[in-house]
């Protein structure tokens, strides 16, 4: 699947402080030419079940090879995995908290990995800001990834 250079983004970062904008910053200054699309930043605080319904139901509507960002993540910080999915000829990047469960559920073939490389995290990694320090720098291992075997093997995500 050829990467088509798009990135969505949907969390519950809001709009009123520098966050959205510094997940942006991390993915353009690795990538400057990546096409950032806002799906949404008003996802009610932690609303899990909101934010799996607007992916599930926007994602189609994009290109195959683009890779969506979910940043609703109530257990930052916390020992729950960050995971990979590609379905439906699309990538999908985020907390393993059920946000990608629809997608999972509804697409036979779905591949799930979990993220643990490293090195595609930044050096500096806090308690509070998974989508800057480690999402946004995955999402960008998605554009430039001809295959999917080079990652972690397949598993089962959340349901939550």
């Amino acid at each position: 699947m050829k990467p088509s250079g798009i990135i969505t983004l949907t969390t519950d970062f809001g709009l009123s402080d520098p966050y959205v904008a510094m997940m942006k910053g991390v993915i353009l200054s690795i990538n400057p030419s990546a096409r950032l699309v806002d799906v949404t930043h008003q996802v009610g605080t932690g609303s899990i079940s909101q934010a799996a319904l607007l992916i599930r139901e926007t994602f189609p509507y994009f290109p195959e090879g683009t890779v969506h960002l979910a940043v609703v993540d109530p257990g930052v910080g916390s020992d729950r995995r960050l995971i990979a999915l590609q379905a439906a000829a699309h990538f999908f990047v985020g907390p393993d908290n059920g946000l990608f469960w629809p997608v999972f559920r509804d697409f036979e073939g779905t591949r799930v990995v979990h993220l643990t490389q490293s090195r595609y995290f930044l050096p500096s990694i806090t308690h509070t800001f998974h989508g800057r320090e480690i999402f946004a720098l995955w999402r960008l291992t998605f554009l430039s990834a001809s295959r999917w075997s080079p990652w972690a093997p397949p598993s089962k995500i959340s349901r939550n």
